[in-house]
This record gives structure tokens, C-alpha cells and sequence, in this order.
């Protein structure tokens, strides 16, 4: 048998900028209060399970699905409050929709623009598709900077902006108006980014008709359905016609469309599980800002960004103590020394809360005693 070709390595046929990216890093949780990763820490009732489960136990697995996803499309379009003649795009989660509007994009010197610190994935995503990716970095408070931006779209002329609205990490909602004007100045595709919209005050949908250029992206991860992996574009015709011609045949399964229908049809039992985050992230908050030594911001998201000395030690301390959060000291210069926790539910709160502060105190001892 003929040995491999000695020129088939990874090093030698996978592109430079591939090589130089880390995977995206989901930790293990088994056994801890986790709280990293921004889900929904509420069950469903029983009643609305059973629903799901005969759902489940009757569907066509032997089948492919819906190709188009028809009946799904306009519950979300119903629950959504879609302006008219604006249509709808699913993807496997949101990571998808992000890869296919840069895959459509991706000309030659193409520059994918968004701002820092950010969601990841658009920095990534630029990269696995061969576009330049140009950051624009945040104000000292994490708001945005509209003159840098106006400045970055008139040198770059990007093919695609990505705003989060909230932005994750951070969790503010950037000023409507500064948006607004980002969009009227770009010269190809904004994007904002409303994976957190049922935690939020404000959206983009209802300006989807004003701008020829504005796309709205949601994920119904954060609502309850992070299992389903479920996410949908929504705006004009005239883009997502031309998106669909890349959209992967029966990329949202039989079960994923048939429960996250059937979720929807109880969508008020899902707003109001997210009307009690939002009750509880103001519990959060306070006990946060009443924290000594931890500067909280405030959060518009299902989740908090906050800043403590030592942030490694501290970090180290909630998972010693069972308490899983999100590290993002070292992620960017603007994180430095910062963590960020989901809302969970009341009793997984208050152990938080009594793990952070144990966690400060250990740290401060270690460092006293060094």
C-alpha cells in the first residue's frame, strides 16, 4: 500500500490564518451552577412538555424536513411582528446566518466590519471565509464611537457591519440614533444583531422597511431554545433571496422545526420566563454593585459584565466553589480584569453571589499573605 504523500499535512495545505485561529472553547460544566453561556435557567411546564413530547414521538424522523421550513417561518413572522413584505432566513443558530452573509460577501479585499469587544464569531468568521476584518474599538464606557465608525466606513468601505444590540459582552444597548446613522453611511450590508431582543428595551425590526441596507438577525437561543439551535435573518427579499442560494439543503431538522413551533405557539410562556430574568438581573445588579471591590455594568442582556481585581484568581475561586462563569480578562485590553455571569435563576444567583464574594476575599488574603 502507498504511503501518504510526506506534503499532506495540516501545516502545509490549510491556510496560514486558519493555523494561527483556537477553536471556540466551551468548557465542561458537568457538576457545577453554570452560568457562562447565557441560557434560559427555566424549565417548561409539564403540561407545555407533554405537548412537546407527543410533538416529538409522532414526527417523521425517517423523513427530511421541510426544506423551506414553511409553517415555522410564519409563526416567527406572527410572534415577530414582521413588517410587510419582509421575509425570513433560518439557521442553525446564529454562527450560521454570521458564516453565510460573509460567504456571500467574500469578494476579493472584502472587509467585514464590526466593533471591539464584541460577539467572537464575527472576527472568526471573517477570517474562515478570507475577508479583512477591521475592529473599531469602544469608548472607555463601552458605547459606541460614532466618529470612528463614520471614519472606519469612509476608509474601509466594508461589504458587511455586524452590530450586537445588546452587545455581548458588554450588555448595553448602543445609542439607536448612532446606529441609524451607521447605516445610512454604509456603503454594503449592516447587520444588528438581536440575539438578546427579549432582555432588551428596544429592536431594529420595525426600521427593517426604512433602510435598504439593514438586516435584522435573531437567535432563539437565549429565549428557551438554546437545544434547538434555531436563528433567523429577517429583512428584504431582494438579500435573503440571494442568501438562500447558499443556505445548506435541510439545515434545521425535523425535531428543531417541529418543537420551536410548537414553542412558539406558547411564545407568552416564554416571554414570560424572560420577563422574570429581567426581574431577576435587577436582584443581580444591585447585589453586584453592592459587592465590594466588583464594578458592575449595567445590562440590557440575560447576563452581566462585571470588573474585579485579580479577575483569574477570582474566577478560579467560583469554580472551586461550583460556580461556572465566563472569563474574559486576557480575551481583549478593554476586558482586562473582567468576568461575565448569566442571570440564573434566584437560588443559583445567591450562591453566585456568595461564591464572588467569598472568591474576592480568598483572593485578597493571597494576596496580603504573598
Amino acid at each position: 500500500m502507498p504511503s501518504p504523500s510526506p506534503s499532506a499535512t495540516p501545516e502545509r495545505l490549510i491556510r496560514r490564518e486558519v493555523l494561527a485561529l483556537h477553536a471556540y472553547h466551551v468548557p465542561p460544566a458537568s457538576g457545577m451552577i453554570k452560568l457562562d453561556a447565557m441560557e434560559n435557567p427555566y424549565s417548561l411546564p409539564p403540561q407545555l412538555c407533554d405537548e412537546i413530547a407527543r410533538v416529538v414521538a409522532e414526527a417523521a424522523i425517517n423523513r427530511y424536513p421541510d426544506a423551506g421550513a414553511h409553517s415555522l417561518k410564519e409563526k416567527i413572522r406572527a410572534v415577530t411582528a414582521l413588517p410587510p413584505n419582509m421575509d425570513v432566513l433560518l439557521g442553525n443558530g446564529s454562527d450560521e446566518i454570521i458564516q453565510l452573509l460573509a460567504m456571500a460577501v467574500a469578494q476579493p479585499g472584502a472587509v467585514l466590519l464590526s466593533v471591539e469587544p464584541s460577539f467572537v464569531m464575527y472576527k472568526m468568521i471573517a477570517t474562515f471565509t478570507g475577508m479583512n476584518y477591521v475592529g473599531v474599538p469602544l469608548t472607555e464606557d463601552f458605547a459606541l464611537d460614532l466618529p470612528a465608525m463614520l471614519a472606519a466606513i469612509r476608509q474601509h468601505r466594508p461589504a458587511l457591519v455586524f452590530l450586537a444590540y445588546p452587545n455581548n459582552p458588554t450588555g448595553n444597548l448602543f445609542d439607536a440614533d448612532a446606529i441609524a446613522q451607521i447605516i445610512a453611511a454604509a456603503p454594503g450590508l449592516v447587520v444588528v444583531d438581536e440575539a438578546y431582543y427579549a432582555f432588551a428595551s428596544d429592536s431594529f425590526i420595525p426600521q427593517l422597511a426604512r433602510y435598504s441596507n439593514l438586516l435584522v438577525m435573531r437567535t432563539f437561543s437565549k429565549l428557551g431554545m438554546a437545544g434547538l439551535r434555531l436563528g433567523f435573518l429577517a429583512g428584504s427579499t431582494a438579500w435573503l433571496g440571494q442568501m438562500e442560494k447558499l443556505r445548506l439543503p435541510y439545515n434545521v431538522g425535523v425535531l428543531p422545526q417541529l418543537v420551536a413551533e410548537k414553542l412558539l405557539q406558547h411564545h407568552d410562556v416564554l416571554l414570560q420566563q424572560a420577563a422574570q430574568i429581567r426581574e431577576d438581573r435587577a436582584w443581580l445588579f444591585e447585589r453586584l454593585v453592592g459587592t465590594v471591590d466588583a464594578h458592575a455594568y449595567a445590562s440590557e442582556a440575560n447576563f452581566i459584565l462585571f470588573r474585579v481585581n485579580h479577575a483569574d484568581k477570582v474566577f478560579e475561586g467560583l469554580k472551586q466553589r461550583g460556580i461556572l462563569i465566563k472569563k474574559l480578562h486576557g480575551a481583549h485590553p478593554a476586558l482586562a480584569d473582567c468576568l461575565r455571569v448569566t442571570v440564573g435563576a434566584p437560588a443559583e444567583n445567591e450562591a453566585f453571589i456568595r461564591a464572588l464574594q467569598e472568591s474576592i476575599h480568598q483572593s485578597v488574603q493571597g494576596i496580603n499573605h504573598a
